[in-house]
């Protein structure tokens, strides 16, 4: 990658290809027009970030062989256009996904979330570098602002916002007849499922968390939520507390059909977790069939979000206790080290942070 800047760096790694991730140095970016120029603060890692450096997919963008990693975005605004509606100094962060070019109806319609044709691209997944690089670039059209308080936490916001889309999803299928939920089960205490347990005691809601784990900072996290914590079975929640609304943010296959299972008579369950495949399940289907239609109950996946998402979420971080999202962050990684955090042990983290301005780690 000749030509790159000296004093520019950013975590990359050869898509598809394990063992390949490192810190090197990048283009010194050159905001175009409309376009702002940040300065990186941190970016979070999921689940995703894994899958790429483990070699399972991602695409460099069609001019590079390697791609810049980070979807989970927080950075400083260095330079903005006249008019855009940022200052220098705001914290910000980068939407993931940009519309395909064609465009499919739901990305001419500002909902790339459900693009209907797969060519969307995304910022470090599918063809655009993303967001873990010292300096980068934005379109100003894909930017949010996060309240200044919220410092090192609005890291959150890109989880943040696949939780407020899902509420939405989960609130749209509801409002099909009369809807009003007394109590939600969320399958999973980590980033995305203690989040949309925040946004469910946003809502008012008598919230569950699921997780296998006894020890460790989630317990505390849920019961200082003001939710209630679980490490029992979702059978035995569902029994006690009969959800009305299912969040599935593991992925496990198992807890997908007991989640299904679970819910009070015109229940939703909406899927947020992926499942790794090849792992087979013995299922009643038909038994599972009869009890959705019965009782007309909704199963919908989501995934990803849109401009309107991130605002949402903008909105569910300023409301939130800054303390408590700050608690989220379990482990922070100067860029320099940040190769390594891929192989560290999890079970005791919520979410690991790559910080990448030595000069700011609040």
């Amino acid at each position: 990658m000749s030509g790159y800047h000296p004093d520019v760096r950013a975590l990359t790694v050869e898509p598809q290809a394990a063992g390949s991730v490192r810190v090197e140095d990048v283009p010194d970016p050159r905001p175009g027009e409309g376009e702002l120029l940040v300065r990186g603060v941190a970016v979070g890692l999921c689940g995703t970030d894994k899958e790429i450096v483990r070699g399972d997919y991602g695409w460099s963008p069609p001019d590079s062989d390697r791609l810049v990693l980070g979807h989970e975005s927080l950075g400083r605004v260095e330079q903005s256009p006249e008019g855009s509606g940022f200052e220098r100094g705001d914290l910000v962060a980068g939407v993931v996904r940009r519309p395909d070019p064609q465009p499919c109806g739901a990305c001419a319609h500002g909902e790339w979330d459900m693009c209907r044709n797969g060519q969307y691209t995304e910022r470090g997944i599918k063809e655009l570098h993303g967001y873990a690089s010292e300096l980068w670039t934005v379109p100003a059209d894909f930017a949010v602002k996060i309240e200044p308080h919220l410092g090192m936490s609005g890291v959150l916001m890109e989880p943040t916002s696949v939780v407020a889309k899902a509420w939405e999803q989960v609130e749209r299928v509801g409002e099909r007849a009369w809807f009003e939920p007394a109590t939600v089960l969320v399958t999973g205490a980590g980033p995305i499922g203690l989040l949309a347990a925040m946004l469910g005691v946003q809502r008012g809601l008598d919230v569950h968390v699921l997780d296998r784990v006894t020890e460790g900072p989630k317990p505390g996290l849920v019961e200082a939520l003001g939710a209630t914590y679980h490490s029992t079975s979702v059978a035995e929640v569902a029994r006690e507390h009969r959800p009305d609304v299912v969040i599935e943010a593991t992925g496990v296959g198992q807890l997908v059909f007991d989640a299904i299972a679970a819910t009070a008579t015109y229940g939703i369950v909406c899927l947020t977790g992926v499942s790794s495949r090849g792992h087979t399940l013995g299922v009643d289907a038909g038994g599972l069939n009869r009890e959705i239609v019965l009782e007309n109950d909704a199963l919908v996946g989501s995934v990803n979000a849109n401009l309107r998402h991130y605002r949402q979420a903008a909105d569910a971080l300023a409301r939130a206790d800054a303390d408590w999202l700050g608690r989220l962050i379990t482990t922070r990684v100067p860029l320099e080290d940040a190769p390594a955090a891929f192989d560290q042990p999890s079970d005791d983290d919520v979410k690991v942070v790559i910080t990448l301005d030595r000069e700011d780690s609040r």
